[in-house]
């Protein structure tokens, strides 16, 4: 699965997940029902850093055609609607109000409506999804550390160019005779830059 960029959100739940003991739910999870299987989906799907939706979990353990079902995906989503009421997975905010909703476990051990001790990974996918995800929000950093850098050089940029383009208006407006072509390319360059800035300041 591709790696990309994590959100707050997602860092937060993938790292709530890891840390949590046991978590007691009122739901069984039982080896070959729905909600067990589901929850291993889920949970190897988060080992990987990504949250799924709907779609991704049908299509991951039943194909592609059962992914296109609209009955077998409104039962999946009853399902998950009950394995979240049941605190056994957390959704996701969504990017985009159209977006499906994605799915976290909030635990990867939990004891079910059964006293049934249920442990979906293994203690050294645990460790290996802590490794990935502390080298994935380290190279988020010096990504952003980059931007930061990036940003300040185009602002001190813009910045000077306004204020050298400021004084050469000044400069035409004083001028004995004013020359209407100097005086609006220099206005006009100010404008743009101070916009520019603008824009590159916003993104800090």
């Amino acid at each position: 699965m591709s790696q990309r960029k994590l959100t707050l959100d997602e860092i937060k739940f993938l790292q709530e997940a890891l840390k949590a003991d046991f978590k007691i739910v009122n739901l069984r999870l039982r080896e070959g029902e729905y909600q067990h299987t589901l929850a291993k989906a889920i949970a190897s799907f988060q080992l990987e850093l990504y949250f799924p939706d709907v779609k991704d979990l049908v299509r991951r353990l039943y194909g592609e055609e059962k992914a296109n079902d609209v009955q077998f995906i409104r039962k999946i989503q009853t399902i998950l609607k009950k394995m979240e009421r049941s605190s056994i997975v957390k959704i996701l905010p969504k990017k985009r109000p159209w977006d499906l909703q994605r799915y976290a476990l909030s635990s990867f051990k939990f004891q079910d409506a059964d006293k049934n001790l249920v442990i979906l990974v293994t203690e050294q996918e645990t460790r290996d999804a802590k490794e990935l995800l502390e080298t994935v929000l380290t190279r988020q950093e010096a990504i952003m550390a980059k931007k930061i850098v990036d940003i300040k050089v185009q602002a001190f940029v813009f910045a000077l160019m306004a204020l050298t383009l400021y004084a050469a208006t000044l400069w035409a407006i004083i001028q004995p005779v004013i020359n209407p072509i100097i005086f609006v390319l220099a206005f006009s360059f100010v404008t743009l830059c101070s916009v520019m800035l603008g824009k590159v300041l916003a993104e800090t």
